[in-house]
């Protein structure tokens, strides 16, 4: 949790630094972006826990002493897969509980803070452009009382008129919600011009005029309601979203296949061979034209109708994917257990050096698997069963193998090889303080 935390952290740095953006609203944002990292974690956790828990009885020979007693691998290894079905159900149920509606949160927290801008900056003598439809120019500024001299500024906020606004002094300040920016000005001149009128000027003298301007982008507002994507989706929302494509995709193959009895299968019966044969010779190159517009509708309907199809076959793919995805990683859990009970029996190693280096392996193997399955399943090269459920399978049949393996006979995984590899002096060394 610590390593994909830190990771989040560092790549949400640019875009927390310099917003004023207060300490709360970070922390939501850290603890929505948790739930997905739970996801990820768990499995890995469980596959370490289990190398270190069959790894120290091995390494203090208690596997030994249990397996001259009768009692089996499988039945030493029962309770823990009970533990992981367990386990795998209650990660179900946050998958589909919890982590579509923190992913959702987390989207639109997000959201909000990229829109957030830093505090509106004044610079003597130079326009600023960072209110939307006014171009604001100061020649002088006094840091500490946010009075401004001589000010110009241009309003583009009504359509089709253009408003030049001219002041002695002024203030400027954000109202007591921080949604407006307000500019009190005393002594004056507004300046009317019409685009499309342009025989229509206006001009107006003032002692004081305030000027309301909105300032959301400086301020941090929330989002309440918005779209969700596939992965901010319930397994029930997502079928009913599937059902209902598939009823369009029913829809578009019954047009398809109207497209092609209209153009590819025309009846031709009516058509009089003598009747074109005594056609003038002035007439062929209408014929012609009126033949190539002819296949050109035909190959445009033809295709548009294909790519309707591949676009509704796409989406129901990315929402199958998903909803497989929220079943096959909490079965993760399972495979892990087979897979790490009889190997932390054969390495009789108990550390968390070991454990956690042989999970990393394999924890490698199963995501990118299971990431490679997603975006292959995604593009329709294969069913997204098979994206989703192949690592599992894969992993699961090696596990049964090692368990398999392990109860027949005592099998040792030696890492003294791994000497080999450290120079020779550096070896002498070690030898001489063990």
């Amino acid at each position: 949790m610590g390593i994909f935390l830190l990771q989040f952290l560092m790549k949400f740095a640019d875009r927390l630094v310099g917003k004023g953006i207060e300490t709360w609203i970070i922390i939501q944002l850290i603890a929505f972006n948790l739930a997905w990292m739970v996801v990820l974690v768990v499995p890995m956790a469980v596959l370490i826990a289990t190398l270190m828990a069959y790894g120290n009885m091995s390494q203090n020979n208690e596997i030994t002493i249990i397996k001259s007693s009768g009692v089996s691998l499988y039945k030493l290894m029962l309770p823990t897969v009970v533990v992981s079905i367990l386990l795998a159900y209650l990660m179900y149920v946050f998958n589909n509980d919890v982590l579509p509606d923190a992913n959702h949160q987390a989207k639109l927290l997000g959201h909000d803070i990229s829109r957030k801008k830093p505090t509106l900056s004044l610079e003597p003598g130079f326009f600023s452009l960072e209110v939307s439809n006014y171009a604001i120019l100061a020649r002088q500024i006094e840091q500490s009382t946010n009075e401004l001299t001589y000010i110009t500024i241009y309003d583009y906020s009504t359509p089709g008129k253009v408003n030049v606004v001219t002041a002695k002094r002024g203030n400027i300040y954000f109202s007591k919600d921080q949604s407006r920016l307000l500019m009190d000005l005393q002594i004056g001149e507004i300046h009317e011009s019409d685009i499309q009128r342009t025989n229509l000027y206006r001009k107006l003298i003032f002692e004081n005029h305030r000027i309301t301007m909105n300032a959301d982008q400086f301020t941090f507002q929330q989002t309440g309601v918005g779209t969700r994507g596939e992965r901010e989706l319930s397994i029930q929302n997502m079928n009913a979203i599937i059902d209902s494509l598939r009823q369009i995709q029913d829809t578009y193959l019954t047009d398809f296949a109207d497209v092609v009895r209209k153009y590819l299968y025309a009846d031709t019966s009516s058509i009089s061979i003598s009747g074109m044969i005594r056609v003038n010779v002035e007439n062929e190159d209408l014929i012609y034209v009126r033949a190539v517009n002819k296949i050109k509708t035909t190959s445009y309907a033809i295709v548009s109708n294909i790519k309707r199809l591949d676009y509704i076959k796409g989406e129901i793919d990315k929402y199958s994917v998903e909803v497989h995805k929220k079943y096959s990683i909490p079965a993760a859990c399972i495979i892990f257990i087979l897979i790490g009970a009889p190997l932390g029996v054969m390495v009789r190693k108990g550390g968390f050096g070991v454990a956690a280096s042989i999970s990393l392996f394999f924890f490698l193997v199963y995501w990118a698997f299971l990431i490679g399955g997603e975006k292959l399943a995604e593009r329709g090269f294969f069913h997204p069963f098979w994206g989703m459920w192949s690592a599992n399978i894969l992993l699961g049949a090696i596990g049964i193998f090692l368990a398999f393996r392990t109860n027949k006979e005592s099998v040792v995984i030696d890492f003294s090889f791994l000497r080999k590899l450290v120079p020779k002096q550096w070896r002498n060394t070690e030898e001489i303080s063990d």
